[in-house]
């Protein structure tokens, strides 16, 4: 009977050791995750225009010899709704996590999947598709490009960014990790007599009539575990936001790749244009020359005044001082070449051609919603966004409990020689701690409302980077073809001009007409040539900006990195994400 009730009163004891031990746990949660902010609503954008996913079939014109119609860029519209009313998380589990993730996989970067890592989208309707080699088509401009793609430095200083965020996403990833130490230790000991331990030690025997050495040495030999378990994914988000920014980092490489491809390209038809304009102002003295020649003969017979052979001596100084100008542009164009390419100044070769039958693939958009793919600042902007949003989580987790554990094992003894005996020189402990925040959370919460602050720039800069990128296009598109229109109608002025140059110059001769026509004859003709070549070089910057906005000449080079992502790793209600990323 006694032995019953002492078993019945231990198991009562137990049970309520196991009510209490619930208890105390959950006042832990409840109270830890009372008193979490609430997290601020990203403003509303304008909403997506029609036509945002349909296929503009139309290829802007980009040189020729006929006149174009006009771009149809009504399609090619401003994506500016990257930021609607989103589902905010704080305390409001309203929005379901599944239907989030179910409704973000159009076109948010909601959740990370590896297989989507690609160069972006690109299809026969879409002049993303065509490698910098094929588009430009010559080889001393490709030469060039990929001369710079090794020997730039930025881009030498954006790979070691590459680098330094993967070993980010390594330290991370060992956070959550359990950590093992192993250590050994010798010393030595020796208590006073008149103390709590000196006096229990005269009373202690190693063995029946022999006490512990006086002074005691120590010697140990142990391994330490510790592991703080992860039970609200604080860690594994942590992880997984150094992650999506190790993506983030190489498409911002890859978006430097274009600009750079673009920039060289720019600056190589411009040192074209300058080569034209320097071979326009030769034909002009060449001509002005023979004026001059005349207008002196015809004043030494008397038919003319030193007035006009003065008047075209100035021309033909003028021009000739205008050449020099010319000559250190090309030397200041080249050595912006050069120094994109890495190297010192030095002569850039280029194919002397005619500039003005110059021509380029022509562009075409493709789906305007394509730019979400192509474009490597756009998908940057969306890991940001991502990484931002389990930011946030991460720093809401830090108002819950946090579960460690601690364990340690080894050997110890006050003579080597025992060292390792078993079990008698065993060592071990185990502690296990749930530990939350109680009072005094201002830090807390100021940790969590600057994550989500963060969070929200990271969509105003999605929303402005996609905003840009149709801005550019849109740009770029209507400049090809009023420029092209532009030098069409140079062409046919030009060609009249020539024509009063001709005109005049025999009227002059025969004394039918005064040096002044000729004069303003060949002046008009020369800068008329001038504004062509340059509406030329503005019409294939042009081209080269629309190849490059539309994500044109991006090269993704490897860097590889562990990215082990968590399976859950997709943001849930915490994360802000713009609500037509989800609806669309």
């Amino acid at each position: 009977m006694n032995r019953s009730a002492r078993s019945s009163n231990a198991k009562g004891i137990n049970r309520i050791s196991a009510l209490v031990t619930a208890v105390t746990a959950n006042a832990l949660l409840v109270a830890s995750g009372c008193g979490i902010p609430q997290l601020r609503y990203a403003v509303p954008g304008p909403a997506l225009p029609e036509g945002f996913h349909t296929p503009t079939n139309v290829e802007y014109f980009s040189g020729g010899t006929g006149s174009p119609g006009p771009a149809g860029v009504t399609h090619l519209v401003n994506y500016v709704n990257a930021v609607s009313q989103p589902p905010m998380g704080g305390t409001d589990d309203s929005v379901g996590t599944t239907e989030m993730r179910d409704r973000s996989m159009e076109i948010a970067p909601n959740e990370f999947h590896p297989e989507s890592i690609g160069p972006g989208v690109s299809n026969a309707e879409n002049s993303s598709q065509i490698g910098f080699l094929e588009y430009f088509n010559d080889p001393v401009l490709t030469g060039l490009i990929e001369q710079a793609l090794v020997g730039n430095q930025e881009l030498n200083i954006l790979a070691e960014e590459i680098r330094i965020a993967c070993n980010e996403v390594q330290a991370r990833q060992g956070e959550y990790l359990p950590f093992a130490t192993i250590g050994a230790g010798a010393g030595v000991d020796k208590p006073g007599v008149f103390t709590r331990a000196g006096a229990v030690e005269e009373q202690l025997e190693i063995a029946p009539g022999r006490g512990f050495p006086d002074p005691l040495p120590d010697f140990l030999v142990a391994t330490n575990i510790s592991w703080q378990i992860d039970i609200w994914r604080k860690l594994r988000n942590a992880k997984d936001a150094a992650a999506l920014r190790f993506l983030a980092t190489q498409e911002g490489r890859t978006y430097v790749v274009t600009r750079l491809v673009a920039e060289i390209a720019d600056e190589y038809y411009q040192l074209l244009a300058l080569d034209n304009r320097l071979t326009t102002l030769d034909q002009t003295i060449q001509i002005q020359q023979h004026s001059l020649e005349v207008a002196q003969a015809m004043k030494d017979a008397g038919r003319g005044t030193e007035l006009a052979v003065q008047r075209f001596q100035a021309e033909v100084r003028k021009n000739q001082s205008e050449k020099l100008i010319i000559h250190q542009e090309i030397i200041e164009v080249e050595n912006r070449i050069n120094f994109l390419a890495g190297r010192f100044p030095q002569q850039v070769e280029r194919n002397r051609r005619e500039y003005l039958d110059l021509y380029l693939p022509a562009i075409a958009s493709g789906v305007p919603s394509e730019l979400l793919v192509n474009r490597a600042d756009i998908r940057e902007a969306e890991r940001q966004v991502a990484a931002a949003g389990l930011d946030v989580q991460v720093a809401r987790a830090r108002f819950y409990p946090s579960l460690s554990l601690n364990a340690g094992v080894g050997y110890q003894a006050f003579n080597p020689r025992y060292l390792f005996w078993t079990p008698e020189s065993l060592i071990y402990n185990a502690v296990g701690e749930l530990v939350a925040p109680l009072v005094n959370k201002a830090a807390i919460k100021a940790d969590y409302r600057t994550a989500n602050a963060k969070q929200l720039q990271a969509i105003y800069n999605y929303q402005r980077t996609v905003i840009n990128a149709y801005t550019e296009v849109v740009n770029q598109m209507t400049k090809i073809d009023n420029y092209g229109k532009s030098i069409e109608i140079k062409k046919q002025q030009l060609a009249a001009l020539v024509a009063s140059v001709d005109a005049a110059t025999g009227l002059f001769q025969n004394a039918r007409a005064e040096y002044v026509d000729v004069l303003l004859a060949q002046r008009e003709m020369m800068e008329t040539r001038m504004v062509l070549i340059e509406t030329k070089r503005q019409q294939l910057s042009a081209v080269v900006s629309a190849y490059q906005a539309l994500g044109g000449g991006s090269i993704v080079q490897d860097f590889p990195c562990p990215l082990l992502f968590g399976h859950d790793a997709a943001c849930n209600v915490d994360c802000v994400y713009p609500e037509v990323l989800l609806t669309q």
